[in-house]
């Protein structure tokens, strides 16, 4: 079977753009109701149940509030970028759907249809590229409402994001190495199981490079300006951050561009390191596109089907991730948040870079065969990696840091303190025995 081609083509890429957009924009609505749902659970309380059933319709009763909410316009504000700011929050969040893959191709008398909007041969760089846009949304924010405190919170948001987009990128280049490719269907098809074929690993990536999901997950909370990195929009210290002015409709579109990001790094995660619409232990769902453009496979609508389920729960469980993270960890300082990013994140990387791309050339020079094995001896080097990362350099032992220096800080007033307690104690000791001498000399003088 080969590919949809001509008019076909051009009314089935119509259709997924609207199609993936409404999915987008309804799961952006039901990502505000989960989190609502899990932080209850997480805090024992209910959370919405009172609009429609289970509270499922909360959403609709909030989108009509931002709706019919009066609208606000600060006399200091640059009314043209101020409207222009939340557009380009929401805008990066939803065109990295396009190069998703979200279920196995659909066969159509026609041909096949893949289920992605557009296989670009740059799939990987464009992810990036585009995620790193959202950085002018927030900066244009804050500068563009006249506030102080909108202000300060853009320029955290512009730093903070700027120094993770570094380590995001660094943490996708072991991937890179092992796929050989920049395209996005092509790293889910190394993670799919071909007996016989030398150029698939057959496993997730998540457990050979096993350091590098968990640097990834935590470079891509970072860039969502989640706890416990949301400092751009810390209420405490800069009353609502960069969208602090914003009001109504405005509001509810940063709001929409949070999720909407938050949804697509899960979903990114998903693809790179959890099989992307790979059902694990079963072989039906293998299907690719080869060189030539046919289809390697059976595909059947009802695998197209059952890939889509399986990918929407895999995301849906990285999302959930996201929120347990939000309401159970604190806020870091932010000089603890530019210390991890610079002085941690981005050396342990390069590092980690270093030592995949030669436990990958030594592996090819033993003449490791290209599969589970290969894997599992990458596994390994990553179960070093990680008892390294996690029980040696976090502790302040190598790395300097807020952390290193808050100890440091520690010791010395309890020093200080030890000190002050041995001198009060002495002075103490030298008062008692000249009050005992007094004393003994008042008595020798009585006796006489």
């Amino acid at each position: 079977m080969t590919e949809i081609s001509g008019g076909p083509f051009v009314v089935a890429t119509i259709l997924k753009v609207v199609v993936f957009f409404t999915l987008l924009i309804l799961s952006i609505a039901l990502g505000t109701y989960m989190e609502r749902r899990l932080a209850a659970f997480i805090q024992d309380r209910s959370g919405p149940n009172r609009v429609g059933p289970i509270g499922l319709l909360q959403v609709v009763a909030d989108g009509l509030k931002n709706l019919l909410k009066e609208e606000t316009w600060p006399s200091a504000a640059y009314k043209g970028f101020f409207l222009l700011a939340p557009a380009l929050a929401l805008i990066p969040g939803t065109i990295l759907f396009a190069v998703i893959p979200f279920a196995s191709p659909a066969p159509t008398r026609w041909g096949y249809v893949d289920m992605i909007v557009a296989d670009v041969p740059i799939g990987v760089l464009y992810i990036l590229a585009i995620a790193s846009l959202g950085v002018y949304g927030v900066v244009m924010a804050g500068w563009s409402s006249g506030s102080k405190y909108a202000f300060l919170g853009g320029l955290r948001g512009s730093a903070q994001m700027v120094s993770y987009e570094v380590g995001l990128s660094l943490s996708l280049v072991p991937v890179l190495m092992l796929a050989g490719d920049v395209r996005v269907p092509e790293i889910v098809t190394l993670q799919q199981h071909y007996p016989g074929d030398a150029t698939t690993l057959g496993v997730w990536l998540v457990a050979p490079l096993l350091v590098g999901t968990f640097l990834f997950y935590l470079t891509g909370l970072a860039e969502t300006n989640r706890l416990p990195f949301d400092l751009p929009e810390a209420e405490a210290e800069l009353v609502g951050g960069y969208h602090t002015e914003y009001s109504s409709m405005k509001f509810a579109v940063f709001m929409m561009g949070e999720y909407g990001h938050l949804i697509t790094t899960a979903m990114l995660v998903t693809v790179f390191f959890f099989g992307g619409w790979d059902i694990p232990f079963w072989s039906g769902d293998n299907i690719r596109v080869a060189a030539d453009g046919s289809l390697i496979g059976e595909p059947a609508w009802w695998k197209t089907l059952l890939t889509l389920i399986a990918f929407v729960i895999k995301g849906g469980l990285v999302f959930a991730t996201f929120i347990w993270v939000r309401w159970t960890l604190p806020r870091f300082r932010y000089d603890q948040l530019m210390d991890l990013g610079w002085k941690f994140i981005i050396e342990f990387v390069t590092i980690y870079i270093i030592v995949i791309a030669v436990a990958i050339y030594a592996l090819d020079r033993a003449g490791l065969a290209f599969g589970p094995a290969y894997a599992a001896a990458l596994l390994g080097v990553n179960v070093v990696l990680a008892v390294l990362l996690f029980f040696l350099f976090d502790r302040g032992r190598l790395i300097r840091g807020a952390g290193r220096e808050a100890e440091r800080e520690a010791r010395r007033r309890l020093l200080e303190a030890r000190r002050q307690v041995r001198q009060q104690t002495l002075s103490h000791a030298l008062g008692e025995s000249a009050r005992l001498a007094t004393t003994a000399d008042d008595s020798s003088e009585e006796g006489r």
